[in-house]
């Protein structure tokens, strides 16, 4: 947030508030055109502009930024975030902290990370996991974090993804700013989701099976340090097969249901 510029005149003061950049002179939406110094996550010193403000009121105010950085390569602006087929353009989130190629999260002072719209910390934060909220009192942001290693299928919490684009999951919380899916609808089908795992920030605390039908073995393979073949009933029906080494059941802060591999290719292959 140092050495922010806007038509050539520094800008003293920049910080995020409630998911929305500001700075001391200038109206939230006056910083449409500025200029950051930032690093790209190959660790390369990139320029990042701010070509466009899209702020939200509805149930969790803050906001989508147009951003391109410049590709000193091609010598032009280009947007760094990747289009999906859903996301054709995609926008990103000023987000507190930045996070490292193992999915840590560091606050470090003076940095924040635009997070685009097609990734886990962009997801998690609009799936209602703003990590600079607060719910009865609680910081959510190690609840957020937990949610970029559910929605990855981050298991040994080393960064590795154990999933695809566009696998249907349901999550739920101990402080319930989501609570489990219980009634169908057109696109869940609970009787036929089944307990995948239990998650703390720095990955699976435990798991009962994997998402894409990985055998459970290949993940104690991957992670040796870190898991144990032992039951732990959680409650509710979620009961899992492996879990943590040391630490106990109160760590996991965030659950998921999934489809299992069969389920989800009767799912794609139903009109």
């Amino acid at each position: 947030m140092s050495g922010v510029q806007l038509g050539g005149t520094a800008l003293k003061g920049v910080r995020i508030e409630d998911g929305r950049l500001v700075a001391s002179s200038v109206e939230p939406e006056g910083l449409v055109g500025a200029v950051f110094q930032g690093t790209a996550s190959d660790g390369q010193s990139v320029e990042v502009a701010l070509c466009g403000a899209d702020p939200t009121t509805k149930n969790q105010p803050m906001t989508w930024y147009h951003i391109e950085f410049w590709n000193a390569q091609s010598g032009a602006w280009e947007n760094p975030c990747v289009a999906t087929t859903r996301v054709p353009t995609p926008r990103a989130l000023a987000v507190p902290g930045i996070w490292d190629e193992a999915g840590a999260r560091h606050e470090v002072p003076e940095k924040f990370t635009f997070a685009c719209e097609s990734g886990v910390i962009a997801k998690c934060t609009q799936w209602g996991y703003r990590p600079w909220a607060k719910k009865n009192g609680r910081s959510l942001a190690d609840l957020h974090q937990a949610c970029t290693r559910m929605a990855r299928a981050d298991y040994c919490g080393d960064g590795r993804s154990h999933t695809r684009e566009n696998n249907l999951i349901d999550m739920y919380d101990s402080l319930e700013v989501i609570t489990r899916t219980t009634e169908a609808s057109q696109s869940w089908a609970p009787e036929r989701a089944s307990f995948e795992a239990a998650w703390a920030p720095d990955g699976a605390w435990c798991l009962a099976r994997t998402r894409e039908g990985q055998a459970v073995e290949k993940i104690l393979e991957q992670c040796p340090d870190r898991f144990e073949v032992g039951v732990e009933d959680l409650g509710g029906g979620d009961r899992c097969t492996v879990r943590r080494k040391s630490g106990h059941a109160g760590s996991a802060l965030l659950r998921n249901r999934s489809y299992s591999k069969g389920e989800q290719l009767l799912q794609e292959s139903t009109p």
